[in-house]
């Protein structure tokens, strides 16, 4: 690897570990920050459900503008400082008006800040030889590593470092984007590639595809909305569960680690493929865990479930969509994983009421139906891969 190469790489491995430290910060504990604020726990759902929805539409359309004017770097600045003073709102006194304000101008104006880093680093990938899923870990770490610091922080006495935190990694995703370098045009791009004639989004072939690459990441709905429930349920103490979560997360990291030399070997649906298989065996056996080990062994599966699916997602959109565009094409996997994720915590909570182990076997059915549906999808995957390269 060049020096540039590595130059780049650690940039970007850096862009990713902001941004996710700051997602990991938010994600677990903002609602706590919320309820020490005085807000209901019925207007935190509200908050929470509004800003999920204006998120999904928000990823794709600010994505599309960074893609239209060029400006992949300077968009992720602006989002970030404008995300870092929505979320510093909560500094402020006030009621479930600012609250809100705060929380979804944040989720709303983050959305397409991972798509657009994702297209960045898979221009590097291509242009440098860097290695994407290298960079892409140093986000899972991120993420590890603000869960620890929120844990330790998650006291109303201590509430106010959670939100500076954030704040502060909102704003360092911004600088570090300032450091990396603008990426020149391939200069195997076609003439056209800036108009909608060169982009597969008007083709008929692309809507289903991308469905069926958002449905692997949406079979995780069950175990993050109601995972820690049903682990409780069955009297597994909260620390044991905590440590389950981290199995998962470091099997993720581990497949980043070894996925360059694996790419070299298989293709993207290859991927998914394994992604799928792994979410059968891993959702239909999680009813059955009656033991730690057992749970340890089926959390290790999110290495395939998590790591796999991104890394056939991404790399599949890379293939098919021109870099013109990429940042778009990331944006609506964004979406796509996020509406069938919605979907897909709906009906769980609606047959976790029924049965606890439910919803578990309709994430195991659905990744059998997106693996039958990937056999059938796949050749035309590979014939728009080969159309795009030639």
């Amino acid at each position: 690897m060049t020096d540039l190469s590595n130059s780049v790489s650690a940039r970007v491995a850096a862009l990713f570990a902001c941004h996710f430290f700051g997602f990991g910060l938010f994600l677990p504990f903002f609602p706590l920050v919320l309820e020490f604020r005085g807000v209901s726990a019925a207007e935190i759902g509200f908050i929470l459900g509004a800003g999920t929805i204006a998120r999904i539409a928000a990823s794709p359309l600010l994505s599309n503008i960074a893609d239209r004017t060029d400006q992949r770097r300077l968009s992720i600045l602006i989002y970030s400082i404008i995300g870092a003073g929505f979320i510093a709102l909560i500094y402020l006194p006030g009621g479930l008006i600012l609250a809100g304000t705060a929380m979804i101008g944040y989720m709303v104006i983050k959305a397409p800040i991972l798509p657009l880093s994702d297209a960045y680093a898979l221009d590097a990938a291509r242009n440098t030889g860097a290695d994407y899923a290298r960079m892409r870990l140093w986000g899972s770490v991120g993420f590890v590593l603000a869960n620890l610091a929120g844990g330790a922080l998650a006291a109303e006495s201590t509430a106010w470092l959670i939100v500076t935190l954030t704040v502060a990694a909102s704003v360092a995703t911004g600088f570090v984007v300032l450091s990396l370098p603008r990426q020149e045009k391939d200069p195997g791009d076609k003439p056209n590639e800036g108009k909608g004639a060169a982009t597969p989004f008007a083709k008929l072939w692309f809507w289903p595809v991308l469905a069926l690459l958002g449905l692997f990441q949406a079979t995780h709905a069950a175990f993050y909305g109601f995972g820690t429930l049903y682990l409780r349920s069955i009297d597994v103490p909260d620390f044991t569960i905590g440590l389950l979560w981290a199995v998962g997360v470091v099997a993720e990291i581990a497949l980043f680690t070894i996925a360059g030399k694996l790419s070299l070997r298989f293709d993207p649906p290859v991927f998914l493929l394994a992604a799928g298989i792994a979410a059968i065996v891993r959702w239909g056996l999680f009813p059955f865990a009656d033991s730690v080990i057992f749970m340890s062994a089926l959390q290790v599966l999110h290495g395939l479930t998590f790591g796999a699916a991104h890394l056939g997602a991404v790399a599949i959109l890379a293939k098919v969509v021109p870099p013109r565009w990429s940042g778009t094409g990331q944006g609506l996997l964004t979406a796509s994983i996020g509406v069938q994720t919605a979907i897909g915590l709906a009906v769980s909570g609606a047959l976790f009421q029924i049965n606890p182990h439910m919803p578990f076997y309709l994430m195991a059915a659905a990744a059998c139906a997106g693996c039958v549906a990937l056999v059938f999808a796949t050749p035309v995957i590979r014939r728009n891969i080969r159309l795009q390269d030639a």
